[in-house]
């Protein structure tokens, strides 16, 4: 991965006779050379020498080494080392780690230390700390304690940042930098915050008070804001409107933090150095656009079941997701090693070959980079119980050993993996406006905006997705199918989107309570679905929540108790009903619609239908849709997934979800499989917890 920065001067002069469109069309192309990129895939660990309980830092690397493992990430926790006492930095400590990796041949990510503030912080400027709702405050003594917006706070993160790029930047075992950890606002209301919020609602009602007063419906209860200093704090509110800009509120600071930080690293960063953060999936907390906005390769940490509900599922929507908004391949910079967890109730370690099949999970999915929390298990600490690679006794181990195999593998195929893109044909829409408005106006006890859910009804059947968030009405031009969760805040115009997407050939599943509240959050004046009404073609006045229900006459070929929770009274116009609760209430309105519109078709389910009836409605659809493969005649437990990689040719994995040997037809008999090398036939046996990678 060495990488050649380029003499700018050089090649103008030397292009200078070819005119300006030939020197900017090289420039171009040199500059892209200078960013990082990957000619392998990368396989390694979060690592602090720091939490030894004794200095081992080159036996660690002997180990490293004999394991075949390429990176770490280091340094995102320890700013009380950086600089234990204020102004007073020390960095002669990771150098030694630094130097020692790089002679070594790891490569190293570098993380700001902003998200674990030092004691001398909290003890000297309190104010720094997060204060929440309802008058709780944060203490010191826990990680992300802080108010990301505090002047202070942001004044000794950037002089902590500097510092540490102007000393480690040019370091070359470093490829990359994280900024951060795993942020959210975690709950921040502290005056200034506050203050904060009511700037950016001026902003975004230009100072309209009567405006915003309408918009929100605070004439209810009498709750008019007359002038900018009644506007009142986020504690007892219970509009709807507030608390659901209030959440946005929330991402944009999330997003301006981060950006805040790529610029100062992007200050002193080489050119082939990237800089990254790594996220949770809880995707509803972040704007992932803003935030990825100035990042080559964004991260995510995946913690999933293993052992018997070891399944995949949550890797390909977390990675579906993070594709989509990275616009490429990303990065994995945590998931299990071992067990996990913040006591010792949930000591489930993966069975033998599932640490290597989650790998190959993410890379099916475009992370070009897994790497695990963390190297070795914690002997102190909130963490003791999230055991990494080596156990306490840092010792090989049965998952070390799984490691060092699949690395081995990785050694030897990793550039036929990395860089892999995928172009699907069948997106999600996901919205985070619509998992909030629906958690603060609940109607079930179950997941209340069932992404997850959704997702899985395509990934057991081989229907591969992309999930685009939705909220800033983002283009899906490019897709053939749109399976879109409860969309219940949406304005006019996203919701026009999706009628001209049915109208020009699209096809979309779309489940209830969609189009039924605008982008504040208020409900529409007007007959249901709103501007959804002619691609849907029903309206509706009346809905209910439902006990768990059957479909008249086994409709789709299923008799068990297939709805449940709501039920939305559809009153056709030009759809044509596809199902009918069995009841004698609610069965006289259909509640499963489909609609021919333009040249394209909706299918609307008005209730909250099970995995299995779902399934059939997504697959039927896609084959409508004409999207569907030789990979949809398979379904769970085997799970297929592809892409085309750097050199073009088509990637296919196939992967055994169950403790049982399986032996399945072969998709793709002219391929060859590259774990092996050997061409494979019309069968292709997998053992349990297995994976076969095919290369056509």
């Amino acid at each position: 991965m060495k990488q050649k920065l380029v003499n700018y001067r050089t090649v103008v002069f030397n292009l200078s006779k070819c005119g300006l469109p030939a020197i900017l069309t090289c420039l171009l192309i040199f500059q892209a050379k200078a960013q990082y990129r990957f000619d392998n895939v990368l396989y390694g660990a979060a690592y602090y020498h720091e939490y030894m309980p004794s200095s081992r830092l080159d036996e660690d690397i002997r180990m490293m080494k004999e394991a075949d493992l390429t990176v770490v990430r280091v340094g995102e926790s320890t700013w009380s080392l950086f600089e234990p006492q204020e102004g007073i930095f020390e960095f002669a400590w990771m150098d030694t780690i630094l130097n020692k990796m790089h002679a070594a041949g790891i490569k190293v990510i570098l993380g700001t230390p902003t998200y674990s503030i030092p004691a001398w912080m909290a003890h000297k400027y309190p104010e720094v700390l997060a204060a929440h709702t309802g008058g709780r405050k944060a203490y010191y003594g826990i990680r992300q304690n802080m108010d990301i917006t505090n002047p202070i706070y942001r004044k000794l993160s950037e002089r902590v940042i500097r510092k540490m790029m102007e000393h480690f930047a040019k370091h070359p075992a470093v490829i990359g930098f994280q900024v951060d950890n795993e942020v959210e606002a975690r709950g921040i209301n502290n005056p200034g915050y506050f203050q904060g919020f009511v700037d950016y609602i001026k902003k975004k009602f230009n100072g309209d008070l009567k405006l915003l007063n309408k918009e929100w419906g605070l004439n209810y209860w009498g709750m008019n804001i007359n002038t900018w200093d009644e506007f009142y704090p986020r504690d007892g509110v219970t509009n709807p409107s507030y608390k659901n800009e209030w959440e946005r509120y929330n991402r944009y600071r999330v997003a301006e933090f981060l950006n805040w930080q790529v610029d100062i690293v992007n200050e002193y960063k080489r050119k082939d150095q990237f800089v990254t953060h790594c996220f949770m999936p809880s995707f509803q907390n972040i704007d992932q656009p803003e935030s990825f906005r100035q990042m080559q390769y964004p991260a995510i940490n995946v913690y999933h079941d293993v052992q018997d509900g070891q399944n995949g599922q949550f890797i390909a929507y977390s990675g579906d997701y993070m594709r989509t908004v990275a616009k490429g391949n990303y990065l994995i910079t945590e998931t299990n090693a071992q067990a996990t967890g913040w006591d010792a109730k949930n000591q489930k370690p993966p069975y033998d070959g599932q640490l290597r099949q989650n790998v190959f999970a993410h890379l099916a999915s475009g992370a070009n980079m897994v790497e695990y929390w963390h190297w070795h298990t914690l002997h102190y600490g909130q963490e003791t119980y999230w055991r990494g690679i080596l156990g306490q006794d840092l010792q090989p181990n049965r998952i070390y050993k799984e490691f060092a195999a699949t690395a081995k593998e990785l050694k030897h195929i990793g550039k036929d993996l990395v860089n892999l893109k995928k172009e699907n044909k069948v997106a999600i829409l996901f919205s985070h406006d619509s998992y909030h408005a629906l958690s603060f106006m609940p109607y079930t006890d179950k997941d209340h905006y069932p992404s997850g859910f959704v997702h899985r009804a395509l990934y057991n059947q081989n229907i591969e997705s992309d999930i685009v968030p939705c909220d800033e009405q983002a283009d899906f031009s490019k897709y053939k199918m749109l399976v879109i969760p409860p969309l219940y805040v949406a304005s006019d115009r996203l919701l026009e989107k999706i009628d001209e997407f049915v109208k020009n050939g699209g096809y979309v599943v779309m489940l209830y309570k969609s189009g039924y509240t605008n982008e504040h959050s208020a409900v529409r004046a007007t007959l249901a679905p709103g501007p959804l009404r002619k691609a849907a073609g029903f309206y509706y006045q009346e809905y209910a929540n439902i006990p768990a229900l059957s479909l008249k006459k086994s409709a789709f070929g299923l008799s068990g108790k297939e709805i449940s929770e709501w039920y939305e009274f559809l009153i056709p116009e030009t759809a044509k009903p596809l199902a009918y609760a069995d009841h004698p209430f609610y069965g006289k309105w259909p509640v499963i619609t489909e609609n021919n519109y333009g040249k394209g078709k909706l299918v609307y389910i008005g209730t909250y239908p099970s995995q299995e009836l779902l399934e059939k409605i997504v697959l039927q659809t896609a084959k409508d849709a004409g999207v569907t493969t030789v990979a949809n005649n398979y379904r769970f437990p085997i799970i297929v997934r592809s892409g085309k990689n750097q050199s073009g040719k088509t990637i296919h994995y196939i992967f055994n979800y169950s403790n049982k040997s399986q032996m399945v037809n072969n998709p793709y008999p002219g391929g060859s499989e590259l774990l092996s090398g050997h061409q494979t036939g019309k069968e292709i046996a997998l053992d349990a917890w297995d994976v076969k990678v095919i290369s056509e």
